[in-house]
């Protein structure tokens, strides 16, 4: 039996308990710039602005990434896995994705048990 939401055309994405799924972000190229989650308002504005907004679980609120540095997110492509739990953003940042600066936020990778910087 076709389930619809895996093979059918129907935006239908699947939020948690929560009420959010997994957004991930990445540049043209494919470098993963960021990792956030969205809930239904963060995706209709998303696609109704081209401009990425998440929901902050730390904050408790919908936020558009960029609103106080100007660094947005301009999606060129929006993109949903299989079963409709995750989101990937295809975009073209306008400055640094991470709020450290850093152009992603995967600027660190493990070696061991420590932390060692990327080029």
């Amino acid at each position: 039996m076709e389930n619809d939401r895996e093979t059918g055309p129907t935006l239908d994405p699947k939020y948690d308990a929560a009420g959010l799924v997994t957004a991930v972000a990445t540049d043209a190229a494919g470098t993963l710039l960021m990792v956030a989650h969205m809930n239904a308002e963060a995706l209709a504005r998303t696609i109704e602005t081209g401009e990425g907004w998440f929901w902050s679980r730390s904050r408790g609120r919908l936020w558009k990434k960029g609103e106080s540095s100007g660094h947005v997110l301009k999606v060129r492509e929006i993109r949903v896995d299989c079963d409709q739990d995750a989101v990937w953003l295809v975009v073209d940042p306008q400055g640094p994705a991470c709020h450290t600066g850093e152009a992603s936020c995967f600027y660190r990778r493990v070696e061991g048990d420590r932390l060692v910087r990327v080029a």
